[in-house]
């Protein structure tokens, strides 16, 4: 049995997923899961990488425990966010996150230095505070990066900690708002007027390649590229075809389509479309939307009393609700979720259940209103909506979505990250010829409801 190891880790936990071929079926087995890595301290956020980099050995070494040693592994996390190194190959720390607020002071001026428009028209990037070209700038104005010489995003960051090597991969390099739509790398330009060093950066790498042998565990193990950015392995492990838009449902919703080239077009930038970069070199024109972050924090909110069945079904019976933009800058990190949905309102005494009942209304609001704009810009006359990820378990939201777009709803598969992480795996050991045969075998071997 041939095995290869998927470590997919999200914004709130992480799971490390062996997979395999049995019967013409690729099969999943969790392993591992962690959580509880994001730190704050005074107002600041951080990411806890030593913690990190610990799971992710200690869930590679239950593989080794329980006798199924992968032959592969690969890593996908979520955007952005990254690790500086110094000449010595040390940690510059912290590891800011994209939930610190620091970004929100460099905005105006990043945009004097070069306009949104020109900006899109390089890297088909939507403008988010917490985009890396900020956060980069954040660390020139401090200082920080005048000590740096390696630049690694945090998928780059742990495969380095397996390896040894440093390579930047291209779809989460993609996220950074760095990175040339056309030439598929590093833009000079921006760098330069930026005044950030290009020689941090490596030359991107694809998908499906080699980084190097795994180090420090008592197996031989090979660490390959996945499409590192999650959604793009979630959008790898998808059959939407060209009338189908997907939605990543997790602790963020990514709403898109997949496109053979970027859309730089004006009606694109207005409408703060991004232009992702996928497998194959394959483009994710999508939005992104605060998610499962939502109703994860409400949960914490009320000392996870209820479980997600138990929050859907109070919004379902309550039938009243709200409409909120759930991509507002009052929901990013607030201290209490529901005190900040409330607020937004204007109604602090809102019912916990209508609360909620206004976030699974307003996102699937939100889902209709993207949908309609990828009609219209991309010439495209969508039909199906494939909702993948732990979200696509969520049957209200599901329903509500068909409600609000009017198009066929199909949910799942529920590990589309992981699967799209495993089939990148496979393809480097020619397990597949292709992507389309291995999204094949994902359609035969996973079960989806519509």
């Amino acid at each position: 049995m041939i095995y290869h190891l998927a470590i997919d880790i999200g914004a709130s936990s992480g799971r490390h997923i062996l997979g395999y071929i049995e019967n013409g079926k690729i099969k999943l087995e969790e392993i591992y899961r962690f959580e509880d890595y994001l730190r704050e301290e005074n107002g600041s956020f951080f990411w806890d990488i030593e913690k990190l980099v610990g799971e992710v050995k200690a869930g590679i070494k239950k593989c080794g425990e329980i006798g199924k040693k992968p032959e592969t592994i690969a890593i996908d996390t979520w955007g952005v966010d990254y690790v500086l190194l110094d000449e010595n190959k040390k940690e510059i720390l912290p590891a800011v996150s994209y939930r610190d607020s620091r970004t929100f002071e460099v905005l105006d001026e990043v945009n004097k230095i070069i306009s949104q428009e020109e900006l899109y028209s390089k890297t088909g990037i939507q403008k988010a505070n917490y985009n890396t070209i900020y956060q980069l700038y954040c660390d020139k104005k401090s200082g920080k990066l005048e000590k740096s010489k390696y630049f690694l995003m945090m998928p780059d960051y742990i495969a380095f900690k397996l390896t040894g090597i440093i390579k930047n991969e291209y779809t989460e390099a993609s996220t950074s708002n760095l990175i040339n739509a056309k030439s598929k790398n590093w833009d000079s330009e921006i760098l330069n007027k930026l005044g950030i060093d290009k020689d941090i950066f490596s030359d991107v790498s694809l998908p499906c390649t080699e980084v190097g042998k795994l180090k420090g565990f008592d197996f031989e193990s090979t660490v390959v590229l996945a499409p590192s950015h999650d959604t793009a392995s979630a959008v790898a492990a998808c059959s939407v075809g060209d009338n189908g838009v997907y939605i990543s449902s997790g602790t963020w919703s990514l709403i898109g389509t997949e496109n053979p080239s970027p859309v730089l077009s004006e009606d694109a930038l207005k409408a703060n479309f991004t232009n992702e970069g996928g497998i194959d070199y394959r483009f994710r024109f999508l939005k992104n939307y605060m998610g499962m972050w939502l109703f994860q924090n409400i949960r914490k909110n009320l000392n996870k009393k209820y479980s997600y069945d138990e929050m859907m079904n109070m919004a379902k019976k309550s039938g009243q609700f709200e409409y909120i933009n759930t991509n507002a800058p009052d929901f990013l990190a607030p201290k209490n979720m529901i005190d900040a949905i409330r607020a937004y309102l204007g109604k602090p005494e809102l019912p916990v259940e209508v609360v909620i009942n206004s976030v699974y209304h307003s996102l699937a609001k939100a889902y209709s209103e993207v949908v309609e704009e990828i009609e219209k810009i991309s010439s495209k006359n969508i039909e199906t909506i494939n909702i993948v990820g732990g979200g696509s378990k969520d049957e209200y939201l599901n329903e509500l979505t068909a409600q609000y777009t009017k198009k066929l709803v199909i949910a799942g598969p529920v590990e589309a990250t992981a699967t799209g992480n495993l089939i990148s795996q496979m393809l480097y050991s020619k397990e597949f010829s292709s992507l389309e045969e291995a999204r094949k075998m994902v359609n035969k071997s996973f079960e989806t409801t519509d």
